[in-house]
């Protein structure tokens, strides 16, 4: 076996083993540095540095606080979105369109898992894969231990064994994104549906959402005139 083959046997092993630790393995969390303790004898360029940063989270925690008293203030938005179809930059610009719109109001970015058949489905995908690659490189002995004669299109992809295990590799990980897919991009507002991507096939404008939105503001003048501010 030369270099070229170690090389494609390697990285399809490689590429599905770190499939495998990011399916399977657990979540890591981020993690916070400590507080380092003062320095005793700091520089002038820190003295100069360290206030302008107290400065700063003061001015962003005083931005904070007028919102949890602003006129959507206990208003409640739920934008539950794909997270592997890269619906993620969309549900960000809505999210910073409707605090920006609605001071006060808190809006939550959660993943709409799919279905789950397709989560079990996409779960099997990773076995699939380890069986059809041990089966490839040692059909020999499994098939006679099952009492069955290699059928002849075994020796026929054994004889491109390391294009079979890459075509096997990329067909796994396009179905395990398939099944991982759901497609949706939708709006709850205080726990009512008020946008369905699976229903309308489309994405929300800002202005639609806004709309949306503000017209389920509970007993708020904001909301009930939205539109003259808008027009």
């Amino acid at each position: 076996m030369d270099r070229v083959q170690l090389v494609l046997l390697g990285l399809p092993i490689l590429l599905f083993c770190s499939d495998l630790v990011t399916l399977f393995g657990p979540e890591q969390l981020p993690t916070q540095k400590p507080d380092l303790p003062p320095h005793p004898n700091p520089d002038a360029s820190s003295d100069a540095v360290q206030p302008d940063e107290i400065s700063s989270d003061a001015g962003a925690s005083a931005q904070a606080e007028p919102q949890v008293d602003g006129p959507a203030s206990g208003t409640t938005v739920e934008l539950k979105f794909c997270a592997s179809c890269s619906y993620r930059g969309n549900a960000v610009t809505m999210k910073k369109m409707l605090e920006t719109s609605f001071p006060g109001i808190h809006v939550v970015l959660e993943n709409y898992p799919p279905p789950f058949p397709k989560r079990t489905l996409s779960k099997a995908v990773p076995f699939l894969q380890v069986g059809a690659m041990a089966t490839l490189m040692a059909g020999d002995q499994i098939f006679p231990r099952f009492g069955m004669v290699p059928p002849p299109w075994y020796y026929s992809l054994r004889a491109n064994r390391f294009g079979t295990m890459a075509t096997i590799w990329l067909f796994g990980n396009f179905a395990q994104t398939f099944l991982q897919s759901s497609g949706a991009f939708e709006v709850y507002c205080n726990g009512q549906l008020v946008f369905s991507k699976l229903s309308e096939q489309r994405f929300p404008s800002e202005f639609e959402l806004r709309e949306l939105i503000g017209n389920r503001l509970p007993d708020s003048q904001f909301g009930k005139n939205l539109e003259k501010v808008w027009s």
